[in-house]
């Protein structure tokens, strides 16, 4: 019977004191916080799985309480969304209740985060982001091993001379006021024996995309899931480091 299995890592980084990402597997949530080696759960494919990351924007205050809201909501939503629309509403819902928890508390005003993720189907997978972070298409297979960005960039491009920019154009909360966002969301089927990494910036930005893709190729499951970690970490770990590899796994 084929089934998932998802591996995640949330760490701070070495530079930020404190941890502003946090992540839903499933119905379970590692919010603003760390863990010290990966963790593997696995999960019967067919019921919707929600698997998302979501960056707490740095700079703005509460962003791990941001962070936390989102993946809370997605996990308790998590298993009604079986369709686009369906997370279009969720992703409305995060908004709203970021912007609900700055209006009580005067300290949170203006908190934000982005999120990125994807809902495992029996025979599709919908991919949803709003902001920055990332996921991935990582299946090895077809003339090209090579990564296949499946999320939109919310970000303008960078400066010359530049990889990546810190700027993001819409996230959930954010703004002194209610801002209604445009989530990206899409579908594509699934076959058997994919793997989709999500991830936030702290692992995208530092580490260019080869290096993933040599990683990725060489390593699976919780080694893969390490060495990722390892070259944020070798590559200076500038930013708070949250990732989920998803394997769907066809043991048929």
């Amino acid at each position: 019977m084929p089934y998932i299995t998802v591996t995640a890592l949330s760490h701070p980084g070495l530079v930020r004191d404190h941890n502003e990402d946090s992540l839903a597997v499933g119905p379970w949530t590692l919010c603003g916080t760390m863990t010290e080696n990966p963790q593997t759960l696995g999960f019967p494919l067919g019921t919707p799985l929600v698997v998302a990351v979501a960056d707490g924007i740095g700079g703005q205050p509460g962003g791990e309480v941001a962070s936390g809201i989102v993946v809370r909501q997605l996990a308790s939503l998590g298993a009604s969304l079986d369709g686009e629309q369906a997370v279009r509403d969720a992703l409305d819902v995060c908004n709203h209740a970021v912007y609900a928890a700055a209006e009580i508390d005067p300290e949170l005003t203006t908190m934000g985060t982005t999120v990125a993720g994807v809902v495992v189907l029996g025979k599709e997978l919908l991919v949803f982001n709003v902001g920055d972070s990332r996921v991935l298409d990582v299946s090895r297979g077809g003339a090209r091993d090579t990564l296949r960005r499946m999320s939109v960039d919310d970000s303008p491009p960078p400066a010359p001379g530049r990889r990546t920019t810190s700027i993001v154009t819409q996230a959930l909360g954010g703004a002194l006021r209610f801002s209604a966002v445009t989530p990206h969301v899409s579908t594509v089927p699934l076959v058997g024996g994919e793997r989709f990494l999500v991830c936030s910036d702290g692992l995208t930005d530092p580490v260019p995309e080869d290096t993933l893709d040599e990683i990725l190729t060489a390593h699976d499951g919780g080694r893969a899931v390490f060495e990722l970690w390892k070259a944020a970490i070798d590559a200076g770990g500038p930013d708070n480091i949250t990732l989920a590899l998803i394997s769907v796994v066809d043991d048929d």
